[in-house]
């Protein structure tokens, strides 16, 4: 199902998007005044006649043709694996030094005021 959007094909988000327009043209054409407020009928039946031609004359076939299936190889395994140990490791040497230098900083004595 190549060019598909949730299961969708194109075909349907160019109605949608036909549709949505000639929707906004009619409320736009049904402020205007005069002459210009009866072409909301032409609007809808040009929308009816693409959309029946639309519907009765798909591009696609029926049915789709059946898809080759490819077998993934990870070719980076190793080192994937080399690069992750490589982090943790990193990882766990920060954690000790923000131990050693945050966590357990000494507090040191105030020396007392003499006279």
């Amino acid at each position: 199902m190549a060019g598909t959007v949730l299961g969708v094909g194109a075909g349907v988000f160019t109605l949608a998007l036909l549709w949505v327009s000639v929707l906004l043209l009619c409320v736009l054409l049904a402020r205007a005044s005069g002459i210009a407020r009866f072409s909301v009928i032409f609007v809808f039946l040009g929308a009816l006649i693409i959309t029946s031609v639309l519907l009765l004359l798909p591009r696609a076939s029926e049915f789709p043709s059946p898809e080759v299936e490819f077998k993934i190889v990870d070719a980076f395994f190793i080192g994937r694996y080399v690069l992750l140990t490589f982090l943790s490791a990193i990882f766990l040497g920060s954690l000790f030094l923000v131990l050693i230098h945050h966590l357990l900083e000494p507090i040191y004595a105030k020396p007392l005021r003499s006279k």
